[in-house]
């Protein structure tokens, strides 16, 4: 993944972006929301810079257990023109970035009813809670999807090399593991 560098386009400057490129050559930008340095490995931390989108298929009722997230990657293929004129009626434009798909565009006001609230047990048995708010629904193939955007950040991590290229880290990564500390703390100041 490589790190490029945009400026706003008035000249004016403000939060740094940088473009996240994935191994298909798609490309997500982002802000630098922080960096830091841990001996000698600068580490910084991504806000994609439209916002991220998820899709959801119902399974009759519409509640948590019938709700199927799309991550097949041949799905969203298929359901993707779809997905993107329904959005395009709102004047949204859906975008099949690097690692997530976004939309760019004015988002609706945030109503209460188009909140949808997910709970999720994690490996150590503690359930977290996200919201998502509602973008648009359609029907391919006789099957309903519905396009929601998270309403907590979608942070991205990753390790910045000095060429300017930037590998993504995970949870699961041993480096992730041992810099959690640093980056914990770090947060925690905010």
């Amino acid at each position: 993944m490589s790190l490029s560098h945009f400026s706003e386009p008035n000249g004016q400057s403000s939060a740094e972006i940088v473009n996240l490129d994935d191994d298909l050559g798609r490309s997500l930008p982002c802000y630098i929301e922080r960096s830091f340095t841990v001996e000698d490995s600068t580490y910084v931390l991504l806000l994609p810079v439209d916002a991220p989108v998820a899709i959801v298929a119902w399974d009759g009722k519409k509640d948590e257990d019938s709700a199927t997230w799309i991550e097949d990657s041949e799905e969203i293929a298929r359901i993707f023109p779809d997905a993107k004129a329904v959005l395009a009626e709102r004047d949204l434009s859906l975008k099949n970035a690097a690692f997530t798909l976004t939309v760019e565009g004015e988002l609706s006001a945030l109503d209460e009813e188009d909140i949808l609230t997910i709970e999720i047990e994690n490996d150590g048995g503690e359930v977290i809670s996200d919201d998502f708010q509602f973008l648009a629904s359609f029907y391919n193939q006789g099957q309903e999807y519905e396009l929601y955007t998270p309403l907590s950040p979608f942070l991205f991590f990753a390790r910045a090399s000095s060429a300017g290229e930037l590998e993504l880290l995970s949870p699961e990564d041993e480096e992730f593991r041992k810099i959690q500390p640093f980056l914990e703390e770090w947060l925690s100041e905010e």
